[in-house]
Order: C-alpha cells, then structure tokens, then sequence
C-alpha cells in the first residue's frame, strides 16, 4: 500500500512537474532599430522577471531590410510572435495580407490610448486595430552646442540665419551638416523637417490630401528646391554618406548639425555620453513666422497572426501598452510615449519636443500617401536622391512624385 501511494505521488510530481514545462514560452520579438537593442534588452528583462513563463529572444534587423525580410518570413507562416510595425500605409500592407491579428480582443488597455496615434495602428479597410503605438516622432535639426558657443553662433529661426550658421561653420573648418544622400529615407526626413515652412505646412497638406491641389504647386516645388541650398554644406561625397555614417559623424562632433528626429536623441546620448547637442524646429521662411515640425505616430507592436503562443504574445503587449513601458520610452530612448498616464514632463528634452508640437503639421507622406503603391515616400525618396545627386530638378522631384502617385489617388484624377 506505501509502495502504491509513493508510486502516485511520484506520478503527480512529474505530471505537475510536466505541467509546468509545458506552461512556459518562448515567444520571439522583431525590432528594426538595432541602437536600441540593450536598452529593449532591459525592458524585456522586467517583463520576464514579471512572467517568468515567458522567455523574450529579440532580434534586431536593419531598418532598410526590415520590411522585406518581416515579409518573407510571415509569407512564409514563421516569423516573430511580436513585431514593431510600421504605422500608416506601412501597417496596412501588412494587416489586409492577413499576417497580423486583431488586438481589441488581447490587449483591452488600446481603449484609453489616443485617436492620433492609433489612426496608424488601425487598418483604413477594415476598422479593427493591428498594433500598439508606442511613440510620437517629431522631424527638426540636431546641433553641437559646444561648437555654436565657440563661433558665436545661435540656434536660427529663419533660413537666412540657418545658411549663415552653416557658412560661418564651413569657414571655420568645422563640417556643417553630417546628412547624406546614400539612403533615401533619410532625405525624405530631411523633406520633411525643413520644408513645411515653405510648402505651406497644414494649409497645404489639407488641400493637397483632399486633391484641391497637387505636388505640382508652385509652393512645393519651391520648398523641395531649398533643399538644394544645403548642398554646400554636405560632406564630400554625399551621395555615398549613409544613414550609420551620419549618426557616427554627429556623435563624434565630427559635424556640427544633424537633422533627424526626435528617435535620435536617446542614442547619440548614449553613445557619447559627453556630447553636448540640443535641438530647434525647422527655420522659417521669414522672421516672425511660426516654426512647422512635421509629426507622426512612429509605428507599433503587433502580433503575428500565425503566431502559435498568443496568449504569451499578448502578455507582452499589454506590458508594451503599460505605464512601465511609456515611462521607458521617455527615461531610456528619449522619446515621446503615447502610452496614456505617462508624464511627459519628467525628462527636459521631452518637454522642449512637445513645445515645438505647437506648430505640427503632418509628415506629409508617411502620414497620407503611403497606402498604396507606389508609395509618396518611395517616390519623394528615389527623386530626392536625383535632385541632390544633380540629375533631377526641383520641378522634376515634383512630377516624379506627382505621376506617380496620380496612377492610383482618385482626387488626382478629377
């Protein structure tokens, strides 16, 4: 009888113990930012001290593949469990291709988010909501402030004093700007953290989505041509400066001015943390006008639809949905988290990125022609690269985009 009760108590320790080991997941989760890597490392360290069921592998792809190889891999029925997602247009590719699931059902906290950011969570065909915005991005320009002290300099308000601290830069021997034309989506950023002061910023945007006018219009054609006036300034050989080059040349003040975005901030501090860099909006086109930034829900958390440990998955966006995350955003990456609750007021960097947000304007193309293709950004970004490499006009940037994206809008077509 003894020998009977160890035996079934022995049954139920390895049953239980079996039990236990199925419970546990590991669940696999895609970035397209790897500067940020060890700082998600310990994000996702407090959420597994939290659930310790649950074991978090994250792999970082490059932000220029990242949409290719994400593709390939849900096409393919694999791929992560979670997964940054683009927002807008980016999301909705995604979404109507069947390869993300609905979140209202997994993740109840995306009632008390915003209606901004989560226009770029939620699919324009169907209503239903495909991720968990995690921050507001906003365009303007990056500058050493310890080189401005040395030549004198302050941080401009009009174009004028924005070339004139560019010239007074070169002539010290001080390279003015570390951007270059080797990626196309960095000049797009560039497009849109300096031309809205010229374009027209919300007017024109309203009227241009509402096809009341087109990409033709004098206005931007005229503010994509200010773009040529940087030229100058760029390092030799722009056209085959990239995206990592730029960020290296920025955080070794080998470059006075980066112009960027608000994502930028967290990982310039943490690579040098004695750099000294602070930030201004867009010039304006004259004195006393008001300083446009273009500004944009950056993108989300998702959930692979094919995904075999959901319930997990979905642990980790709630955690991505809460107060510890918004505050991570703010504290660790510097950037402005939309996650209700958070205070925004804690970190000073933050505070002066939402007083630029008094002039916001939307990022004209991530934001309303990135729905089908070929995308706005696809176009402005090839034609951008023509323009700054000398093949292309400002009037040619502007029908590039134009023709194109004529072949689909309907109030183009009118």
């Amino acid at each position: 009888m003894n020998r009977r009760k160890v035996f079934l108590a022995s049954l139920l320790v390895f049953a239980v113990a079996g039990f236990a080991f199925a419970q546990k997941a590991t669940i696999q989760y895609w970035t397209w930012r790897p500067e940020d890597v060890d700082k998600y490392n310990q994000l996702l360290s407090d959420f597994q001290k939290q659930n310790p069921d649950i074991t978090v592998v994250q792999t970082a792809q490059k932000n220029t593949e990242y949409n290719t190889i994400l593709s390939a891999a849900l096409s393919g029925g694999s791929g992560p469990d979670v997964f940054q997602s683009r927002a807008y247009g980016g999301l909705e590719t995604f979404a109507q291709s069947g390869y993300m699931e609905p979140l209202e059902q997994w993740v109840p906290e995306l009632k008390g988010f915003a209606s901004a950011p989560l226009r770029g969570a939620t699919s324009i065909k169907d209503g239903k909501i495909y991720g968990v915005p995690f921050a507001s991005q906003t365009l303007f320009v990056y500058y050493n402030k310890k080189m401005y002290a040395k030549l004198g300099l302050k941080p401009p308000a009009t174009w004028a004093q924005f070339l004139a601290n560019l010239d007074a830069m070169k002539k010290a021997g001080i390279q003015p700007l570390a951007n270059g034309g080797k990626d196309g989506w960095t000049l797009e950023v560039m497009m849109g953290a300096l031309c809205p002061n010229f374009y027209g910023a919300n007017d024109y945007f309203n009227a241009v989505v509402k096809g009341q006018t087109n990409f033709q219009d004098a206005r931007f054609v005229n503010a994509i041509g200010r773009l040529k006036d940087l030229i100058p300034y760029l390092p030799n050989l722009y056209m085959g400066v990239s995206y990592t080059d730029m960020q290296t040349a920025f955080i070794n003040e080998q470059a006075g001015h980066f112009i960027g975005g608000s994502f930028e901030a967290g990982y310039f501090a943490s690579q040098n943390p004695d750099l000294q860099f602070d930030v201004f909006p867009g010039p304006a086109a004259k004195a006393g006008d008001p300083q446009y930034v273009s500004t944009y829900a950056d993108g989300n958390f998702s959930m692979n639809a094919a995904s075999k440990n959901k319930a997990a998955a979905a642990k980790l966006l709630r955690w991505f949905a809460s107060k510890a995350t918004g505050d991570f955003f703010i504290k660790s990456l510097k950037q402005v988290s939309v996650v209700p609750g958070v205070d925004t007021s804690a970190d000073p960097f933050i505070t002066k990125v939402l007083s630029f947000q008094k002039y916001e304007t939307p990022y004209v193309f991530l934001v309303g022609f990135r729905y089908q293709q070929p995308t706005g950004s696809t176009l402005a970004q090839a034609a951008l690269q023509g323009m700054l490499a000398g093949t292309l006009s400002p009037a040619d940037v502007a029908k590039q985009i134009q023709d194109g994206i004529a072949t689909y809008y309907a109030p183009f077509k009118k």
